[in-house]
């Protein structure tokens, strides 16, 4: 199956280097690419590639910031002449990290690595294909590529909202209401104002005052449903 990449460089040259030696790969399309990250963040949300060749050190955004403000996280290649961010990127679970000038074999080996995990991605697939996928979070100095399915409960503060996956729950500058539209509606809900949780970690479900509902996570986490809410949860789930 073909894979679309794109590519985010602020030296044309080096894009066009790069558009070239991906030239032997019949199974990858460049779909696009752009000197300009802010501009590149538009594209890659519209697009939505299998793959990004990203380079960190830019005007304006660099290639951690981009990540940060895309809405869905594809597999990232980071392709830069510096090798001090090699820690840092895959802290953010990238795909590889390559550094200019690019080697041919080099470069073999990384998309290697995204024909190995396509195969183990299609292997595993299961009617639940929308939670496999990741979303970027940046808390201070930690990135996370987050699984949607390791998700199980949203907060909302202010501006923000917390996200709630293993043992950590870092802000990200996104809306309650935002969140609610992106995620799988058959297992993230909406109990009120405040929260969403997954449904998938659930551990308890118990009448509440004026015919309303509490839900008790696995996590431990009380979350109260609006009567509207307990409505619809007790319609989706018959209980």
């Amino acid at each position: 199956m073909t894979k679309k990449c794109y590519i985010v460089d602020d030296e044309n040259l080096a894009i066009k280097e790069l558009e070239t030696l991906l030239g032997q790969f019949p199974d990858l399309q460049v779909i696009g690419s752009n000197e300009r990250a802010s501009l590149a963040v538009k594209e890659i949300n519209e697009k939505k590639p299998d793959l990004i060749f990203l380079d960190i050190n830019m005007p304006g955004l660099n290639g951690f910031e981009l990540l940060e403000q895309l809405d869905e996280a594809p597999e990232v290649i980071f392709v830069t002449a510096y090798d001090e961010f090699a820690i840092k990127a895959f802290e953010v679970n990238a795909l590889d990290y390559i550094l200019k000038p690019v080697n041919p074999e080099r470069l073999k080996d990384a998309v290697l690595k995204l024909e190995k995990k396509s195969q183990q991605t299609l292997k595993d697939q299961t009617d639940k294909l929308n939670l496999d996928r990741k979303i970027f979070i940046k808390d201070g100095d930690r990135c996370y590529f987050v699984p949607v399915r390791d998700i199980f409960l949203i907060e909302s503060e202010g501006n923000y909202v917390k996200v709630y996956f293993e043992n950590k729950k870092p802000l990200l500058h996104k809306s309650l209401t935002y969140m609610e539209a992106r995620l799988p509606e058959n297992i993230f809900f909406r109990a009120n104002r405040q929260f969403i949780f997954n449904m998938d970690y659930v551990k308890k479900i118990e009448p509440y005052f004026n015919s309303t509902l509490l839900i008790e996570l696995q996590s431990g986490q009380r979350i109260d449903l609006s009567q509207r809410q307990s409505v619809k949860f007790r319609d989706l789930t018959g209980v």
